[in-house]
């Protein structure tokens, strides 16, 4: 029997050694896999409660739990916050640069007025250049010729008119102390004393508003300096800078607004047309009627009932009291009685018969709406403002109307058609032969 080397026996042990740790330790890492996993598993699935134990209701989703007005009422309320908002910081704005939005929005209405002219040239053949220059020369020099003619005949006039008011208020003066109202020349005079107090009381702010009259001054000619050059740029290039506004709007929207764009300059157009016009035939008919009256000053009378008609509503009431006042200082009750009668005759022919067959349903806007633009952009812009509050409205009634009937007709046509028995065929198949 031979003997094993003393070597291959230790090395035969320490390999059976090797592989006794080995298997141990294999052992002992499935061992923690397996702990880590039973924890796992027991995180998971949470055991089922006893029988015993009460049946606990679900909590319902918070916003579910909500009441559906309030939730429709916070709805609408962030949305109009964020209105609001946006309308503050945009009011804000045009305050800012209050002076270049009037006369831009005022070279827009002389546009409108102009640009059929232009169109008329072109047509004709004239250049786009000589064409627009020509028209926008003969507006402003008509325009200057109505201020300058009304300047020239209130400092014609001036002193007749201060004689005859003088003769007017004393013959009211006479008419008080005669009256069934029991007034006394001692309550005249103390009228007239207060009146005076009041004006040497007031004597520092009327020399600060005479001061702030000379800014007024330069503010206006600013501003008509730049409402010439729009009107200039608009005449002439004004569809490349319509598309380029339209470069502005988000691509989904730019479709209906490149049709609302056309929409609402035909109305814009529209309105500045037929307001002239109707204001024209005020100013004619009223003229005529303190003319024949004796009324002085009849001719820059109707020049500012021409004027103020560009002002919906209070325009007319103020043009008419002032030429009813005139001639009751200088005429007597009677002339200002029929005064007010041709005046109220005028506006109620032009109210009811001339604004709806000249101007048409495109630019009606109600009254109530007339009312509240005219407010807000006295408030905001002055006399300005009340100037262009309404073309404004009717401007934005129209885009608003064409991009509502224009949504209304995409979704119509993008709509998906019916497919089915329910399915209607406009066009025959092209086997189905036609009909006999």
């Amino acid at each position: 029997m031979s003997r094993v080397p003393g070597w291959l026996g230790r090395l035969g042990a320490g390999l059976t050694e090797m592989s006794e740790r080995y298997n141990e330790r294999r052992a002992e890492a499935e061992r923690e896999r397996d702990e880590a996993e039973s924890r796992t598993r027991s995180h998971e699935h949470v055991p089922s409660p006893p029988d015993y134990a009460p049946d606990v209701p679900a909590r319902p989703d918070p916003a579910l739990a909500v009441p559906w007005g309030v939730r429709v009422a916070a709805e609408a309320g962030w949305r109009l916050l964020v209105l609001a908002g946006t309308v503050w910081v945009l009011m804000r704005v045009i305050s800012a640069v209050q002076l270049v939005v009037l006369a831009f929005v005022i070279s827009l209405l002389i546009t409108a007025l102009l640009q059929p002219t232009v169109a008329r040239l072109r047509r004709h053949g004239v250049p786009r250049g000589p064409a627009t220059a020509l028209t926008a020369v003969l507006g402003f020099v008509v325009m200057g010729l109505i201020g300058w003619f009304v300047t020239w005949q209130v400092m014609e006039n001036i002193d007749d008119l201060s004689s005859q008011i003088q003769d007017g208020i004393d013959e009211l003066r006479n008419w008080l102390l005669n009256s069934p109202f029991h007034v006394t020349d001692k309550q005249i005079n103390e009228i007239a004393a207060n009146l005076r107090e009041a004006v040497g009381a007031n004597t520092e702010q009327i020399t600060s508003a005479g001061l702030e009259g000379v800014t007024v001054v330069v503010e206006a000619l600013t501003g008509i300096l730049l409402a010439v050059f729009c009107t200039l740029f608009l005449l002439y290039d004004g569809k490349r800078i319509w598309e380029w506004t339209l470069r502005l709007v988000p691509a989904a929207a730019r479709p209906g607004m490149a049709g609302a764009g056309p929409a609402a300059w035909r109305t814009l157009t529209s309105y500045v047309r037929g307001t002239v016009l109707v204001a024209m035939i005020d100013a004619i008919f009223i003229g005529l009627g303190i003319y024949f009256l004796d009324v002085p000053m009849a001719v820059p009378l109707a020049v500012f009932i021409f004027l103020f008609a560009f002002i919906p509503l209070v325009g007319a009431v103020v043009s008419g009291a002032l030429a009813v006042v005139v001639a009751l200082v200088t005429q007597g009750v009677f002339t200002a009685v029929m005064t007010l009668v041709v005046v109220l005759a005028v506006q109620q022919i032009e109210g009811h018969i001339l604004q709806p067959f000249i101007l048409g349903r495109a630019v009606r806007v109600h009254p109530l709406a007339v009312v509240l633009s005219v407010a807000a952009g006295g408030m905001v812009a002055g006399i300005g403002g009340a100037v262009v509050a309404v073309p404004l409205v009717a401007v934005a009634n129209t885009m608003a109307a064409y991009l509502r009937s224009y949504s209304r007709e995409s979704a119509l046509r993008h709509a998906v058609p019916p497919r089915g028995a329910t399915a209607v065929s406009a066009e025959p198949p092209a086997d189905t032969p036609p009909p006999s």
